[in-house]
C-alpha cells in the first residue's frame, strides 16, 4: 500500500501543465469518436468488431486453429479494412475538423448592412417561412457557407436571381414543378432551386420525420450548411445544422438566429467544441 501510495505522490509530482494538455486532447478525440460512431451505423458495425475479437480470443484458448487463422489474417489487414467500412465516417469527422468559424469570410460578413444581399436573403427567407408556416407549405431552403454545394445545384435547375418573397413563395407553390426539391441560397442569392439532398442514415432519426426533414439532416450532416425546413404536415419551422434539428422557430427568432449562423458565424454547432453543448430539441425530437 505504501509503495502505491508513494508512485502516486510521485507521479503527481512530475505531473506539468502540458499533461492537461494532452488528457484534453486525447479526451476531446475520443469523445467526438464516440459521437460520431453513436450517430451513424458504425455504431453497429464496431459491434460487430468487438463480437470478432472475442471470438478470436476464445479461439486462441481454446486452440481453435482454422478459426484463430482466419481471423488473425483478417486483423492483419485491418488499418485497410477500417478504412473501407468507415470511410463515410472518417470522410464526415475529417470535414468537420477542417472547418473553422474564424475565417476571413466570417470577419468581412459581420460588417454586412440590413442592405448587403444575404441580410435581404434572410429577410426574405423568414418572411416566406412565417407565411409558409401558417397555409402549412412544405419549403427546404439551404444557405451555403464554406462548403461549396455546386454538386447538390447541379441536381435542380440553375435560377441565379436576387431573392424575394414572392419568388421564394413560387418555387414552393404545392403545384410548381420545383416545390418537392431544395433552394440553395449562395452570398445572398437564390442559386438553384429542385434540387435533390441526400438523405441522412442515422439511427436516432425520428420515424415521424418525413423526407424533407431526412434531407435537411442528411446534408446538414455532409456540409456546414445552413438548412431551413418548413413541415407541410404542422407548419413547424425547424433549423438542421450539423446533423441536429431545432424546431418551432417563428419570423423573428428564425431571422435571428439565421443572421447568426450566416452572417456572424455565432452559435455554430459545427466547431470543436460544439458538441458540449446541446441544442434545445435534438436530433430527430418531435
Amino acid at each position: 500500500m505504501e509503495n502505491i501510495v508513494s508512485t502516486f505522490w510521485a507521479t503527481l509530482r512530475s505531473f506539468q501543465f502540458k499533461d492537461i494538455i494532452d488528457i484534453v486532447i486525447i479526451t476531446l478525440i475520443l469523445y467526438y469518436l464516440f459521437k460520431l460512431l453513436r450517430q451513424s451505423r458504425a455504431g453497429q458495425l464496431i459491434k460487430g468488431v468487438v463480437v470478432l475479437l472475442v471470438v478470436y480470443a476464445i479461439s486462441g484458448i481454446a486452440q481453435l486453429t482454422m478459426v484463430n487463422y482466419i481471423l488473425s489474417s483478417i486483423f492483419q489487414f485491418s488499418a485497410i479494412i477500417i478504412i473501407i467500412i468507415f470511410q463515410p465516417e472518417l470522410r464526415q469527422g475529417l470535414e468537420r475538423l477542417g472547418r473553422s468559424n474564424i475565417t476571413l469570410k466570417n470577419i468581412v460578413n459581420t460588417s454586412q448592412t440590413t442592405e448587403s444581399p444575404t441580410m435581404k436573403a434572410i429577410s426574405d427567407v423568414a418572411d416566406s417561412c412565417a407565411v409558409f408556416s401558417k397555409s402549412k407549405t412544405g419549403a427546404l431552403i439551404v444557405f451555403e457557407r464554406e462548403s461549396m454545394l455546386s454538386e447538390i445545384a447541379g441536381t435542380g435547375t440553375y435560377i441565379n436571381s436576387d431573392t424575394s418573397p414572392a419568388l421564394i413563395g413560387n418555387i414552393f407553390f404545392n403545384k410548381a414543378p420545383l416545390h418537392d426539391g431544395a433552394c440553395i441560397i449562395r452570398n445572398g442569392h437564390i442559386l438553384a432551386a429542385g434540387c435533390i439532398l441526400p438523405l441522412t442514415n442515422s439511427l436516432n432519426v425520428s420515424q415521424s420525420l418525413g423526407t424533407r426533414h431526412r434531407a435537411a439532416i442528411g446534408l446538414s450532416e455532409e456540409c456546414d450548411a445552413v438548412v431551413v425546413v418548413v413541415s407541410e404536415e404542422t407548419g413547424s419551422i425547424s433549423i438542421a445544422l450539423n446533423g441536429l434539428l431545432t424546431r418551432d422557430y417563428t419570423r423573428n427568432t428564425l431571422y435571428d438566429e439565421l443572421v447568426k449562423l450566416v452572417v456572424t458565424g455565432e452559435s455554430d454547432r459545427s466547431n470543436l467544441f460544439s458538441g458540449l453543448f446541446k441544442s434545445r430539441k435534438e436530433k430527430g425530437d418531435e
